[in-house]
């Protein structure tokens, strides 16, 4: 299919703004701030670190409030499908409000939700839960705004730095550095008896972000044609996502693998190496994934290849050594050495690919068409998360384990043999 360019309004107008109700300011010249570390990015820097931390605690301090408070595994599931069931149902309708109204705002306007409910789930855990459905009510609210929020935390990054890539490494690391201290931070203070601390501080951490984003003198942004309706939104957001080969086509094996190795693998894993090794064990071989995740991010800073899904698609040949090696009854340290193996390719492809929407793809759709990437990707883990209880009690662990090893090699042949994937070339950076 052949790649084709945005079509909106009129071949020689430009496309619509969103900005200030006294309409965009004059451009600036930012061709003297840093590649990557400008005002912008640095309040950006903030604010996404922030709601990442916040986001990794959450769960964490749910379940382990939940459980340490004499509630079942059952209310604990429930709390977590209230969570995230909201996120991928509308995540699709956030895209569309982030391009609508500019990402900014509706990033501003979950932060402010997320701030309010985490207060009340802080009185919530400090008093005493009374009744579970103001538990749920509140995780709905949570999961909605982080669908208002993320499509905009991809395509803010464009207008915040001129080193795109570099700047969605240094994300990718704060984002694998928050994903391992969040969950820790969480556990030791629900371990004191703290969990509506947890709240406080993820409270906190939102209205930071709140601030941040508020702070961010971003000019005029690209925004679709008016009058159009939501539907249309979406109708044109979907045209825009199936146009492009090398989009689509990575979104399609994404699912495959989603559902039948990344899915199924966490659960899976920690069958085997907890009554094995110790549940401190599974930790440190999920830490050492985390400081790989880090280490592929700080090299994806520097590492510009020109065909940059290619050079993702190499990195991410490590990924079927962990579920092999647990096949084959690796040693801890050895599970260790794999897991940063594969933390480094995850970190190199993970930058690699959101540099290559949001430097391909018109600003004024990227919100819509990273809704539907994030749809189709990410919304596919749980499906294969559920599966793997089923799919153990069928087929034995050793089975699923290596189903996830092959489809981990395929899904890396697959990327390299797809043309439109293989041959994409990296966009340079601004001047």
């Amino acid at each position: 299919m052949e790649e084709r360019l945005a079509d909106h309004t009129a071949a020689d107008a430009p496309p619509p703004t969103k900005d200030g109700p006294d309409g965009p300011p004059p451009p600036e010249d930012r061709s003297g701030d840093p590649a990557i570390w400008s005002r912008n990015f640095r309040y950006y820097f903030t604010a996404r670190s922030a709601g990442l931390l916040s986001w990794a605690m959450l769960p964490v301090a749910v379940s382990a409030g939940l459980l340490s408070g004499g509630y079942g595994l059952d209310t604990a599931g429930y709390s977590m499908a209230f969570l995230v069931a909201p996120f991928a149902g509308l995540v699709l309708f956030g895209g569309v409000l982030a391009d609508r109204f500019t990402a900014r705002r509706m990033m501003i306007i979950a932060d402010l939700a997320n701030l309010t409910a985490h207060i009340l789930l802080a009185l919530l855990f400090i008093h005493g839960i009374d009744h579970l459905w103001q538990l749920y009510g509140l995780l709905v609210v949570a999961g909605t705004a982080n669908a208002l929020f993320q499509p905009g935390a991809s395509s803010t990054v464009p207008l915040v730095s001129r080193d795109v890539q570099g700047a969605n490494g240094v994300l990718r690391t704060s984002e694998a550095i928050t994903g391992l201290g969040g969950p820790a931070l969480a556990g030791v203070l629900v371990g004191f008896g703290s969990t509506g601390w947890v709240m406080v501080i993820s409270a906190i951490a939102y209205g930071t972000s709140a601030i941040c984003l508020f702070v961010l003198r971003l000019g005029a942004v690209p925004a679709p044609p008016a009058g159009q309706s939501l539907w249309r939104n979406l109708a044109v957001g979907w045209q825009e996502f199936s146009s492009r080969s090398w989009l689509w086509g990575v979104i399609l094996i994404w699912m495959f693998y989603a559902v039948l190795s990344w899915g199924p693998q966490l659960s899976v894993a920690a069958g085997v190496l907890v009554p094995e090794h110790g549940a401190s064990a599974f930790g440190l071989v999920n830490a050492a994934l985390g400081a790989g995740t880090v280490a592929g991010g700080l090299l994806a800073i520097r590492y510009k290849p020109q065909r940059p899904l290619a050079a993702g698609a190499v990195a991410m040949m490590a990924y079927p050594l962990y579920p092999l090696g647990i096949v084959l009854g690796w040693p801890v340290w050895l599970l260790c050495v794999a897991q940063v193996l594969v933390g480094v390719g995850i970190g190199v492809w993970g930058v690699m690919w959101a540099t290559s929407v949001q430097t391909q793809v018109p600003g004024e759709v990227l919100n819509r068409v990273h809704a539907y990437e994030v749809a189709g990707s990410v919304g596919m883990y749980p499906i294969g998360s559920a599966l793997a209880g089923p799919a153990v009690g069928a087929f034995g662990t050793d089975a699923v384990l290596v189903v996830g090893v092959v489809v981990g090699f395929l899904t890396t042949a697959a990327l390299l043999a797809a043309r439109p994937i293989r041959n994409l070339q990296r966009v340079p950076d601004r001047a």
